[in-house]
């Protein structure tokens, strides 16, 4: 969810939503007491039909008796109610919840037993969530916000590769969402990691339609089954934060050929619609190709419902159906009609569009009708119905925090991606007895707790962004290796916390100013020296320089924020030359200057040094950390509240109770070197667009030149085209690691591979086999290659989609005991929602399988240096 994110922003959301909310109450429906006694009296509310829904077992059953239900709940209510229902309310306390200042919700009507309609945001925890204190100013994005886990970031789940740690994720936030009497969760977010730089990759699943899909469907299916709703979020291309409101800036009008969006982008949102039964979709801010997302009948109404079968509800991005602002500021409205007849079915947070003045003028210009409101409200309702929400008291319990917290290591752990490791990992906690822990002063990496938009000396979930969670605890890295330490059994280390300037002049050791030359001498002495850097991200802005709040002229390359160096001191706002200018941390090259020191221990800088990044997706890799005398990486991402113990553990490879612990994740997003990649080569068009429209209602339109290539699938293509050369061992020299790699603790193969027909599905086995001396488990990722026709089958009238080289189909993490083996199969079913082997034709408007030879790759990553064929098939 997009909200305000510097002062003039805030003030003015607050000022509309108070506004606005004036004439919502005004229009009846939900202002007397709510009382959470079911009044059996209403039809749709006796016991009889509760415990209907209650003993229905399929999807389809649920849904038919929800559906009957908000029949006869919607014959109940008068038009000025179903209008006060079309939407959420302004900033008010909450009549079931008097502890409660929130500004998510519909208001209950009480003598219809309907509920108040609670909504938080996510993805990486319950981030604004209907409750601040009493008092806030902005309930919108206070750090007030009731307390809950604060997890490892989305992106870090989709690098575990396992669809079960997507469902623990899943299980965490359904379980406190109940704590906290809430209903919808504002996601998953299933955009893509099409720009490395997009602020909110955090809050995503990578560059992979297929990766992104899985770990939705997986998440949405554990939530559900909590009797709450899932909201796949943002429909549709919504890939940018730079010019993303209309309601404060130019708007994005992405223009995506429909094609490569099929393929790419609106998968994840097919395969949740379809896979995971996801009850709600929410609408985004930009347009697309021309048409406001929210108002966009091809879309909304045309794939969403008509060709998917979807039968939820969608909800705006909050102020989504705002076209733009007048001189003055005043909210210039989509037409309500326009949204309806699109399809849209609820406004949020307050009533813009379909204020009550707007709808009755749009019920006698006869753009709505009455049947119209009661269709989109069916939509909601029956979803209400159908996962409890009118059948139990609107009631907060205690959120188990330590049980949060422990799983939330758990799944940080498990999402950790180690690069490179000359020999350093993991460290001897039980032996070591000098570590200095590394980081800049201008950082937080070394010195807090990292989630999206933290900023040094400001406490977790107060960065600016609608999904910071407000923890109720965080573990610093030097509180997590104390910790880990102790439970080792090693009192007598020394760990010294080190920060050093962005000139590399100055430094403080624990606190005592000291010169770098100390800062080196410290590290060539220690037994093990941790760097911690990263690229630290937040809802409201690209991690770019601009010339000014408004050009879109970039002061350096857009490949800038992908590196180490750069940073803002507010990454919630756009970072200009008057205004929150980006700065040089000169993280590179402080990481250099300790690799070329000369040890004093035992052991050589490269075998007992570790970078730990956290990042918000990719990194650019300067050349000089890439190699043998560079560091071990290990990649954290956003590890959240329990930042401290997660990397601790890792680094030493062994959890609190002395158990072994092991990287295990893949890279959901590849790394290139410094120079080398994506947003090295591309168009202003392509980002961060260029004007056009009219002076009065200017656009930014940001053009999708590339096609298919995103990712991955890009760097494939350079490759295959000779732009990125070819290294001797088939890798490709323009990427430092490449999308699903990932080292671990000890070894593996892959082997004995092979490809049978099985009925119209396509089995590929293999045996994975751990030749280390640790267990540890390895993912294995499926490839397909399509014949060399699909390009032209996808074709359209005046252009040709060149399809990538190969496409991820499929993949299963195995864990494999020390020195064992294991055999399995992964298989390919061509009638699966993420169409593996199809290609979608606009001018028929389907998928079609084309004709020719299809070429299997299985390994343990997207590098053809990684991969080995399994097989061939004909179709």
């Amino acid at each position: 969810m997009q909200q305000m994110f510097n002062t003039k922003k805030t003030v003015l959301a607050v000022a509309i939503s108070l506004a606005l909310g004036v004439g919502l109450t005004a229009c009846g429906g939900g202002g007397s007491d709510s009382s959470t006694t079911t009044d059996t009296s209403n039809a749709w509310m006796t016991k009889a039909i509760i415990a209907q829904q209650a003993a229905a077992t399929t999807d389809a059953a649920k849904e038919a008796v929800a559906s009957e239900r908000a029949d006869l709940l919607l014959a109940a209510m008068t038009l000025d109610q179903k209008m006060a229902q079309l939407v959420g309310k302004g900033p008010e306390v909450l009549p079931e919840l008097p502890q409660c200042y929130g500004a998510r919700h519909v208001s209950a009507i009480p003598a219809l037993n309907i509920p108040t309609f609670r909504i938080t945001n996510g993805p990486v925890g319950l981030g604004q969530n209907d409750c601040a204190a009493l008092g806030s100013t902005n309930p919108y994005t206070d750090p007030t916000s009731a307390k809950a886990t604060a997890l490892p970031s989305a992106i870090a789940a989709a690098a575990s590769f396992d669809p079960a740690v997507a469902g623990t994720y899943g299980d965490v936030i359904g379980t406190e969402m109940n704590n906290l009497a809430l209903h919808v969760f504002e996601a998953p977010g299933v955009n893509m990691a099409r720009l490395p730089i997009l602020g909110r990759n955090f809050e995503y699943f990578g560059e992979d339609p297929y990766l992104t899909g899985t770990m939705a469907v997986s998440e949405i299916k554990t939530l559900q089954a909590k009797g709450l709703i899932g909201m796949a979020k943002h429909f549709i291309a919504n890939e940018q934060e730079t010019n993303r409101m209309a309601m404060t800036n130019l708007g994005v009008d992405s223009h995506v050929d429909r094609q490569v969006l099929r393929e790419i982008y609106m998968l994840p949102f097919e395969m949740a619609v379809k896979d995971g039964k996801v009850a709600s979709v929410m609408c985004s801010y930009n347009s697309i190709n021309s048409s406001p997302s929210c108002a966009s009948q091809e879309v909304l109404t045309g794939v969403l419902r008509n060709d998917w079968g979807f039968t939820g509800y969608v909800q705006s991005d909050f102020y989504a159906t705002v076209a733009g602002l007048s001189a003055s500021y005043a909210p210039s409205p989509i037409a309500a009609g326009s949204l309806m007849q699109a399809g849209l079915d609820h406004e949020m947070p307050v009533a813009v569009s379909w204020s009550t003045t707007n709808l009755s003028s749009a019920l006698s210009d006869g753009t709505v009708s009455v049947n119209m409101i009661d269709q989109a409200l069916k939509r909601r309702y029956t979803q209400m119905f159908k996962y409890g929400i009118f059948d139990r008291p609107l009631v907060q319990t205690a959120i188990d925090f330590t049980a949060g917290g422990t799983t939330a290591r758990a799944i940080g752990v498990k999402s950790a991606v180690l690069l490179q490791n000359n020999g350093a990992l993991p460290f001897n906690g039980t032996a070591v007895q000098n570590i200095v822990l590394i980081g800049k002063a201008s950082q937080v990496y070394a010195q807090q707790a990292v989630a999206g938009g933290a900023m040094v000396g400001t406490a977790m979930g107060a960065g600016g962004g609608s999904s910071d969670v407000v923890p109720s605890y965080t573990v610093t890295p030097l509180q997590g290796i104390k910790n880990a330490l102790t439970a080792l059994g090693n009192t007598s280390a020394s760990v010294k916390l080190i920060l050093v300037d962005d000139a590399n002049s100055t430094a403080t050791i624990d606190g005592v100013a000291k010169t770098f030359a100390d800062v080196t001498a410290a590290a060539a002495g220690a037994d093990a020296v941790i760097v911690m850097a990263g690229t630290i991200a937040e809802e409201g802005a690209d991690r770019a320089s601009f010339t000014d709040g408004t050009a879109l002229t970039m002061a350096q390359s857009a490949a800038a924020g992908m590196g180490l160096d750069w940073y803002a001191a507010k990454p919630s706002a756009m970072s200009t030359a008057s205004s929150n200018t980006a700065a040089n941390s000169n993280t590179v090259a402080m990481i250099t200057s300790i690799m070329g020191l000369t040890s004093t221990t035992t052991k050589t800088m490269a075998q007992k040094t570790a970078l730990v990044l956290k990042d918000n997706a990719s990194v650019a890799m300067d050349s000089a950390l890439v190699g043998a005398s560079g560091p071990a990486i290990l990649e954290t991402w956003f590890p959240g509240q329990e930042d401290g113990n997660i990397v601790a553990q890792l680094v030493f490879g062994k959890d609190f109770s002395g158990n072994n612990v092991s990287p295990s994740g893949k890279l959901p997003v590849t790394f290139p070197f410094a120079g080398k990649g994506f947003l090295d080569s591309i168009t202003a068009a392509q980002f961060p667009g260029v004007t056009t429209g009219t002076t009065t209602k200017p656009k930014s339109m940001v053009t999708y030149a590339e096609g298919l290539n995103i990712g991955y699938r890009w760097y494939d293509a350079q490759q295959q085209s000779g732009t990125c050369t070819t290294n001797s061992d088939q890798s490709n020299a323009c990427v430092a690691f490449p999308f699903g790699y990932g080292l671990t603790y000890t070894t593996s193969s892959i082997g004995s591979l092979s490809l049978a027909a099985n009925g119209s599905m396509y089995d590929v086995k293999f045996t994975v086999a751990n030749t280390g001396a640790k267990d540890g488990e390895e993912v294995v990722q499926v490839y397909l290659q399509l014949p060399a026709i699909a390009s032209s089958v996808g074709e359209q009238t005046g252009a040709t989609i060149v399809q990538p080289p190969k496409r991820l189909v499929g993949f299963k993490k195995v864990k494999v005991a020390a020195s064992g083996s294991v055999q399995d199969t992964i298989t390919i079913d061509p009638a699966a929602t993420n169409h593996p082997l199809s290609v979608w034709n606009q001018t028929t408007k389907k998928w079609v399988i084309p004709t020719g030879t299809y070429t299997v790759w299985v390994g343990k990553s997207s590098s053809p240096k990684d991969l080995a064929q399994a097989g061939t098939f004909t179709k």
